[in-house]
């Protein structure tokens, strides 16, 4: 079974860091654009941030200069340093990639997300 999982949410103070990790496992031949999504009570899902295979890297504009995107492709791994973190800033954190999966194709997948609370 191909699947995502995420780590690393949790309750921070404002002002504090996390770091959310997200683990690509099963018969995967490649992954391509890796991102994060969150998603806040009552809004839509959006995009953070977002990685290619090739390490190009674009934020959202309310995160530029206190998230970082990071992947480590021989692991099938991303990361999401979340710096300066602010109230608003909670939200349900998905993890999303692009699979080539052995037998299967290509695929999106998302994560089935890990919540992120700032708040005093």
């Amino acid at each position: 079974q191909v699947q995502l999982v995420e780590s690393g949410g949790g309750l921070v103070q404002p002002g504090g860091s996390l770091r959310l990790s997200c683990a690509a496992s099963g018969n995967i031949f490649s992954v391509s654009a890796m991102a994060w999504y969150r998603q806040a009570p009552g809004k839509e899902r959006d995009l953070v941030a977002a990685v290619t295979s090739g390490d190009s890297t674009n934020y959202a504009d309310s995160v530029k200069g206190r998230f970082t995107i990071s992947r480590v492709n021989a692991k099938n791994m991303v990361y999401l340093q979340m710096n300066s973190l602010k109230p608003e800033d909670t939200a349900v954190y998905y993890c999303n990639a692009f699979l080539t999966v052995v037998g299967r194709g290509y695929l999106e997948l998302w994560g089935q997300g890990t919540l992120v609370t700032v708040s005093s």
